[in-house]
């Protein structure tokens, strides 16, 4: 143990030996950035089998993984080593200083069991509410990291509804087969009929429960975002796999100094609310070098949703996103619909999209408030894009582009409303070196009229598309070498 302790550290631990390998980031930015650093965990280390746990798939590992946290926790903290096999379990909770560390081969599996997830109090799609319990969190946690070439699980498919149109015949009647589940209308399939009541009561995602008893009769419902790092300081994902997330798949919220490095979050096309990575009001956030396959947006930056946000009053910001993938998805990358608190110094480059529905998104409605300003995106490479390569949408009506095109969506109202704390500002956006092969439409820009968008340039933009842009509700758009060539 002594000596995979001390091999361990060393692995660990090089990113925060010497220069910070993380400082290049932050160099020569549009804005001002403090350095951010990996975490450093004690050099101490357990291993989950110790405390009981077993790889084989079925035996359920929860208490195994909660006595060795305390165990490390005890110690001051350390690593968490889980070894190739697949580790059927619970909910896991992060203390600070910890490492939860996957070696190759490892897959975390969580249990689709409603009763191991308790219903707590939390914010999910911007709203404070009530959700189950995530698979993986940490709630004010600092120092905190997940590494390795190991698979995190959420067995998602037995939490989330599926659309018929967005399945083959096949998965479609392997959905069908699943017991339990219940078609709410037709081509619509919902894991059971307590889901299925939730969903015709609720407000969007919100459903009007009242009562413990009545929460607890909903929790399928409630299904969680898989990663909820809530209120932590210094934190890295790095290199893991993370995939089948019951909603979305990674959330920090309201976290300073975060990491994320490598990754691959993966979720299936169809995956009902399966954004691959939610950054919410963070401060000081690196996402680099990493993969987004994903159901819904792909990398996602938001600060609450309507009065909760606003209330909350925490932006997002001095964020930088650098040599990412985006494979499928609703967005590339993107902004919003939930931006209330506000979104400032981001910027994004060397990234590429490749099949998603959008390019680069900025989405947001009337009620929102929030200001979204000082965003940076250069140096982006897109192809088959089916909508949209850049959008702009101020009448964001919880639809992709795609499903808005498919049904023929108008706004509901393009008259002048007056100017409240509810109405959402876009301004001081800067695009430039974007090339897109092959797109449905090459821009949207669709302000208010009462808050056109404002001051974007867009520079070097090369676009070839179906449909030429369209503009309506801005000002003071700068273009300078915008080409956009419309495929026959």
């Amino acid at each position: 143990m002594a000596l995979m302790s001390v091999a361990l550290a060393a692995q660990a631990q090089d990113c925060c030996k010497g220069d910070n390998p993380y400082k290049k980031y932050t160099q020569d930015l549009p804005f001002a950035m403090d350095e951010v650093k990996a975490p450093v965990i004690p050099d101490y280390s357990v291993n989950v089998k110790d405390f009981g746990g077993k790889g084989d798939g079925v035996t359920l590992c929860s208490d195994a993984f909660s006595k060795a946290i305390d165990a490390l926790s005890s110690k001051g903290g350390g690593h968490l080593i889980v070894p190739s096999g697949v580790w059927f379990t619970g909910p896991i909770v992060l203390k600070s200083n910890i490492d939860l560390h996957l070696e190759m081969g490892a897959v975390i599996q969580f249990s689709a069991d409603e009763s191991l997830y308790s219903v707590i109090k939390t914010s999910f799609e911007g709203l404070d509410t009530r959700r189950c319990q995530s698979p993986l969190s940490a709630n004010g946690a600092v120092n905190i990291s997940i590494t390795g070439k190991g698979v995190i699980d959420g067995n998602g498919q037995f939490w989330r509804p599926v659309k018929r149109s967005k399945v083959t015949d096949s998965q479609w009647k392997e959905v069908l087969s699943r017991p339990g589940g219940v078609e709410r209308k037709k081509g619509y399939w919902v894991p059971n009929q307590a889901y299925a009541d939730a969903e015709k009561n609720a407000d969007m995602n919100v459903p009007k429960a009242q009562t413990d008893e009545e929460w607890n009769a909903i929790k399928r419902f409630l299904r969680p975002v898989m990663i909820s790092l809530v209120n932590c300081k210094n934190v890295l994902l790095k290199d893991v796999i993370f995939q089948n997330s019951p909603a979305w798949n990674i959330h920090p919220m309201l976290c300073e100094n975060i990491i994320i490095d490598g990754v691959l979050a993966r979720n299936p096309s169809y995956a009902q609310n399966g954004d691959a990575l939610d950054l919410e009001s963070c401060k000081n956030a690196l996402i680099v070098d990493s993969k987004f396959d994903a159901g819904d947006d792909g990398i996602c930056i938001k600060s609450g949703k309507d009065a909760d946000g606003r209330r909350r009053g925490r932006p997002c910001e001095n964020v930088v996103v650098d040599g990412c993938t985006v494979f499928a998805g609703h967005g590339g990358f993107v902004v919003g619909s939930e931006m209330s608190g506000g979104v400032k110094n981001i910027l994004v480059k060397h990234c590429q999209f490749l099949g998603t529905d959008v390019g680069l998104r900025f989405k947001s409605t009337r009620g929102r408030g929030g200001i979204v300003e000082n965003i940076y995106i250069d140096d982006i490479s897109m192809t088959d894009i089916k909508t949209d390569a850049i959008t702009f949408n101020m009448y964001y009506g919880n639809k992709s582009v795609s499903e808005v095109w498919a049904d023929g969506d108008k706004p509901d109202s393009i008259s002048k409303v007056p100017v409240t704390e509810e109405t959402p500002i876009f301004r001081k956006i800067d695009i430039r070196n974007i090339v897109c092969n092959g797109a449905g439409r090459a821009m949207e820009f669709k302000g208010l009229p009462e808050m056109p968008i404002e001051d974007i340039s867009l520079k070097d933009v090369h676009i070839i598309a179906k449909r030429d842009a369209e503009f309506s509700n801005y000002k003071n758009v700068k273009k300078e070498n915008v080409i956009i060539t419309l495929q026959k």
